[in-house]
């Protein structure tokens, strides 16, 4: 019977890890979502390339759009670089 407690929490709990441990599909910030039909907008924006979307709507009745995470975003900035100054050079 204490086995059998012993397994059953050890099992819940590995199963209540990974429960709150997952993301779901949605959160995934890939350039591409397959949009329509039964997903809400954006869609499931789970391909990095076009052609992996268009390949996975195929016969969906669905349509691939760009992720609007990724075509709206601002573009980073480059930071800017830091000029070290030369030591003077000693006169011998």
């Amino acid at each position: 019977m204490r086995k059998t407690q012993l397994v059953l929490l050890t099992l819940g709990a590995a199963f209540l890890a990974g429960f709150v441990s997952a993301t779901p599909a949605a959160a995934r910030d890939y350039p591409w979502c397959a949009q329509g039909g039964e997903f809400d907008y954006p869609g499931e924006c789970a391909y990095s390339t076009y052609e992996q979307c268009l390949a996975s709507v195929s016969g969906r009745l669905l349509y691939c759009g760009p992720n609007p995470r990724f075509a709206y975003e601002p573009a980073p900035q480059p930071q800017p670089r830091l000029h070290r100054r030369a030591r003077p050079v000693a006169p011998y």
